[in-house]
């Protein structure tokens, strides 16, 4: 193991080495490369304590002041880009550039989301009464981010939390910590000390976080399966929760769109950052009339993709992330070689060293199948056929997922028409995968409860109070 890599916890603005740590491995060659702090018991509670014992202070802080923190971080995250890319690919996969992309825009999120007010509603203003509803802090949140993007689904919970005067804990995932604890490390004397505590630890501290009652508010990025989990921890002290889970997004692509124009657009949809997107496209639907020409398409650019370690040049496709996930898809490809499914092109582990699938595609697996009935996190996608739209909807509205899905046509008020009747919290016309930091995004059905992004994104870390003031009252 080698430990010449040193990072530590950020709890109450010093650096905490941890009495305990625990090994990161980097997945292009399943090999520990670096360690982390474990946290204690005793370490979180003092971070919770910290948290807590900062919040009035912040509380208070002008609005103005605090954008003005944020535009600090966002400033020193982008200052420090490459460091923190190269730490990313290392641990988390992805290749240099993508991992570029995935810090800059965490300093893109802060940036924009300070440029946010919060709001103030006034629903009476008459002779009789002035109500109003103002937003305030709702406490400490602990923000849970998981391992495929670790950066900007960090700032997704950062920058509204901290913006609406909350202090916050900040746990990235297990087998990717490096990059969020550096980021602590970068920024802990931008903010008061107590406002962001950032700590790691293996499987024990996930529930230790949300089941303390030193916790007003979980937001959380993860399975579904996870999630169900937070929720019912949270639910003993009715904490407040944002859940932002799995998705099983199905690619709807009509037969007037040109093949050759999309069918990059359309790989990438479901491959990018190895698939391990929860909003990646996971099951696609293609008409009957493009099927086999869209099929060559893909596979003929499948096999000019380069996968490997993502810190190689001209890598395009990184490893799966860690073991457990690299099972589960060696699982799912199993089961479709077992139940007879046509494979286009992959199926086959690599022999090489690290977590590596082959891009794999498959032709026209039934409806049942699990690799279109479960979520894959995986590069291995199900291509199926349609002749019917209404059909087509039906399929892809059959399931316990609602987080994401696209429509693929020429005629943008029929795709329009077919987006309307998708039951999922987001819908892309002819792209997939763009957020902003000005929308909300959230899951309908087993996706999710609550937003991120937007006013209702920055709402999700408010309390609301409204003031009833009676005029004219006789009261002395």
């Amino acid at each position: 193991m080698s430990t010449d890599m040193k990072f530590t916890m950020t709890i109450n603005g010093e650096s905490v080495a941890g009495t305990d740590r625990f090994g990161v491995e980097n997945p292009a060659y399943g090999e520990v490369f670096a360690e982390a702090p474990n946290c204690s018991r005793e370490e979180l509670d003092v971070a919770i304590a910290s948290a807590r014992t900062a919040l009035p202070g912040w509380k208070k802080t002008p609005i103005a002041k605090r954008k003005e923190i944020m535009q600090a971080i966002a400033g020193t995250i982008a200052q420090h880009g490459e460091e923190l890319a190269r730490l990313l690919t290392r641990e988390q996969g992805k290749p240099f550039e993508q991992a570029m992309g995935d810090v800059l825009g965490a300093a893109h999120w802060f940036v924009e989301t300070a440029k946010m007010d919060i709001p103030e509603v006034v629903s009476q203003d008459d002779d009789e009464r002035y109500a109003v509803t103002r937003y305030e802090p709702i406490g400490v949140v602990a923000a849970i981010v998981p391992w495929n993007f670790p950066m900007i689904l960090a700032a997704f919970k950062l920058a509204p939390a901290l913006l609406a005067g909350n202090t916050v804990v900040l746990k990235p995932a297990p087998t990717t910590p490096l990059t969020t604890l550096r980021l602590g490390e970068l920024i802990k004397d931008l903010l008061p000390p107590g406002v962001l505590n950032v700590v790691s630890g293996d499987d024990r501290l996930g529930p230790w976080l949300t089941g303390h009652s030193g916790i007003d508010k979980i937001s959380f990025t993860g399975s579904t399966q996870t999630g169900r989990k937070v929720m019912e921890g949270a639910s003993k002290e009715l904490k407040k929760v944002t859940l932002e889970l799995g998705g099983n997004d199905a690619a709807i692509v009509m037969p007037d769109v040109n093949v050759e124009a999309v069918a990059q657009q359309l790989f990438w949809a479901a491959f990018q950052n190895t698939g391990q997107i929860c909003i990646a496209t996971k099951r696609m639907y293609v008409h009957k009339d493009i099927y086999e020409p869209l099929k060559k398409a893909l596979v003929e650019y499948a096999k000019t993709v380069k996968v490997g370690d993502g810190s190689q040049q001209g890598t395009q496709i990184g490893p799966i992330q860690n073991k457990a996930q690299y099972q589960r898809v060696l699982d799912l490809i199993q089961d479709a070689k077992d139940k007879g499914y046509t494979f286009l092109v992959g199926g086959d582990a690599s022999d090489a060293p690290g977590y590596f699938v082959p891009v794999t595609i498959l032709d026209n697996p039934p409806e049942d199948a699990r690799i279109v009935q479960e979520e894959q996190f995986g590069p291995v996608l199900p291509l199926m056929s349609f002749d019917n739209v209404d059909e087509v909807i039906g399929r892809a509205n059959d399931t316990i997922y609602g987080l994401g899905a696209s429509v693929w046509s020429a005629d943008i008020a029929k795709a329009q028409e077919i987006a309307d009747q998708l039951q999922t919290g987001t819908v892309w016309i002819n792209e997939t995968q763009h957020l902003s930091p000005h929308a909300v995004f959230g899951g309908a059905k087993q996706s999710g409860i609550g937003g991120e992004g937007g006013e209702h994104g920055l709402l999700e870390f408010c309390q609301p109070k409204t003031t009833f003031i009676r005029r004219n009252a006789v009261v002395g």
